[in-house]
């Protein structure tokens, strides 16, 4: 067994759709979270900066010992997975695969639509994903910019929600879409909302499933699983102390949050 722990980092709360899902398939690990609170958000920004600020999260992690860090960002997982991958001697995990191949297996029609931020949909990193797997499905994206900070003031299912779910997603009830990928971490958080504008046949595709799937594949096959703990901890790490972070996080996952702030820039 190897009991350090899993790492996590995300622009802000939204990597928490990412921890609960780890914490259903793996219930026996150790989890660090981090959420960059004080440089959210991710998407608007450029691929430079991106990389610096992921760099330095998963240097954070490092520091606290962990065996394998996810990254629960979709804009760096499109933006610079492959160079964090070359700079760090430890594994890690997009949500971009793991996410792409679920959709290609929900599509009946083959016709799929993806949202994300404005950095994640620039990228094309999901249709070319998507598109490597079966070449044969159309992909439509759709950048949902709003969405992120709708989630992180916790106005997830309100009227407001609802009118900007309304407004970015008619597009794919004209492209006749049977799939979507919800290519952010924030995104499930607004899960509710979404399905109620869209018909009601469309599939919902949360990568973070997939991706802890993933990140229990990887630690089963180098023999890092940590079964027999019964009561694992986690500990979360914010770069702005904010009560939002621990109040909405805290309700999504059913568990009061204590967060610690730290100074990300000395990583």
């Amino acid at each position: 067994m190897d009991n350090r722990p899993i790492g996590v980092f995300d622009s802000g709360l939204g990597g928490l759709t990412v921890v609960i899902e780890i914490i259903k398939e793996l219930p026996g690990e150790n989890i660090v979270y981090f959420g960059d609170t004080a440089r959210i958000p991710y998407g608007t920004r450029s691929r430079e900066i991106v990389t610096r600020y992921s760099s330095q999260s998963i240097r954070f992690l490092l520091s606290k010992n962990v065996k394998i860090a996810v990254i629960a960002c979709n804009t760096v997982s499109a933006c610079c997975f492959e160079i964090l991958s070359d700079s760090f001697n430890l594994p890690l995990v997009s949500v971009i695969q793991p996410g792409a191949r679920a959709a290609a297996e929900a599509t009946r029609n083959g016709r799929v639509g993806v949202i994300g931020t404005s950095g994640t949909i620039r990228s094309k990193a999901y249709p070319d994903a998507i598109r490597a797997i079966n070449p044969d499905i159309k992909v439509f994206d759709q950048a949902c910019t709003l969405f992120v900070p709708i989630a992180e003031e916790g106005w997830s299912n309100t009227e407001v929600a609802r009118y900007t779910a309304e407004r970015y997603l008619q597009v794919f009830k004209q492209q006749k879409v049977d799939t979507l990928v919800l290519g952010c971490t924030h995104y499930p958080l607004l899960e509710k909302t979404i399905a109620s504008v869209l018909n009601s046949d469309v599939r919902l595709v949360n990568p973070a499933v997939n991706t802890a799937r993933r990140v229990k594949e990887i630690l089963k096959s180098s023999n890092q699983l940590n079964n027999g703990q019964e009561h694992p901890g986690i500990e979360f790490y914010v770069s702005d102390f904010g009560q939002g972070f621990q109040t909405i996080g805290g309700r999504f996952l059913g568990r009061e949050i204590q967060a610690k702030c730290i100074d990300i820039e000395e990583y």
